[in-house]
């Protein structure tokens, strides 16, 4: 079976790279059992600051393996997939899910998941679950409307329509699109830059946007006052490096 989810660390960060190419990382329950080991390890692990997801070889993922739901794919439970992607959501890093070339239905669930979507200009998105008279059960119902809003989610998924980066940038369905030949140096430049920040920060600031997600604005600016996490260990040493570069 080999590795069918690649961790690569780099300084501070991390890559994890989908790993079927022959497939077009086609999404099956081993590498989704892959994906999980590493989203284990990756929670407690303090070296690493942000997390990058891609797929190796030509695109990011065509999506769930049609012939592995076609031979009865078997998981440890019902909503195993979808905890999988909840828990990669969760993580106290940011997760970037980096998109080329295809990223349709269980792909696009997968990115969603992620904090945000940084796309390649050859990415293409879109949700076919129609197209196969099937329904979504790994959070796309959830995360799309909450990503582009429920007209454009539901036009997305009615049509089962194919959308290119810039249209996925225009939607707020991708933060950017990059040229391809200066993708991979981007993705690299942006995820350091993540790394560079405090890790206390970035993970309170995740469960702060998590938890008051749909919240009335009151009830969040009181969420926010009191249960601030308030400073990070690391918040000294930040301040009194930046006044003596100032100096």
């Amino acid at each position: 079976m080999g590795d069918l989810v690649v961790r690569a660390d780099h300084d501070g960060w991390t890559m994890l790279t989908l790993n079927r190419p022959d497939k077009l990382n086609a999404l099956t329950a081993a590498l989704f059992g892959q994906l999980r080991e590493h989203i284990e390890a990756l929670r407690d692990d303090e070296t690493i600051r942000c997390v990058v997801l891609r797929g190796a070889g030509r695109c990011f993922s065509a999506g769930h393996d049609l012939d592995d739901i076609g031979a009865g794919e078997t998981v440890p439970s019902r909503g195993w997939h979808s905890e999988t992607l909840r828990m990669l959501e969760r993580l106290p890093q940011p997760v970037v899910a980096a998109v080329h070339g295809h990223c349709y239905t269980g792909a696009l669930e997968v990115a969603l998941a992620a904090d945000f979507i940084i796309a390649a200009s050859d990415a293409q998105f879109g949700d076919t679950h129609a197209r196969w008279a099937l329904t979504p059960v790994w959070g796309m119902s959830q995360r799309l409307p909450r990503r582009v809003g429920t007209a454009t989610a539901k036009r997305l998924m009615f049509t089962a329509e194919t959308i290119d980066a810039a249209e996925a940038v225009r939607i707020g369905l991708a933060e950017s699109a990059v040229p391809t030949d200066a993708f991979d140096g981007e993705i690299e430049s942006l995820a350091a830059r993540i790394a560079e920040q405090s890790p206390f920060s970035h993970a309170a600031n995740k469960e702060l946007l998590d938890v008051t997600d749909g919240m009335p604005l009151d009830a969040g600016l009181q969420h926010e006052v009191w249960r601030s996490a308030g400073r990070g260990p690391d918040a000294q040493d930040r301040i009194a490096a930046f006044t003596r570069k100032k100096g």
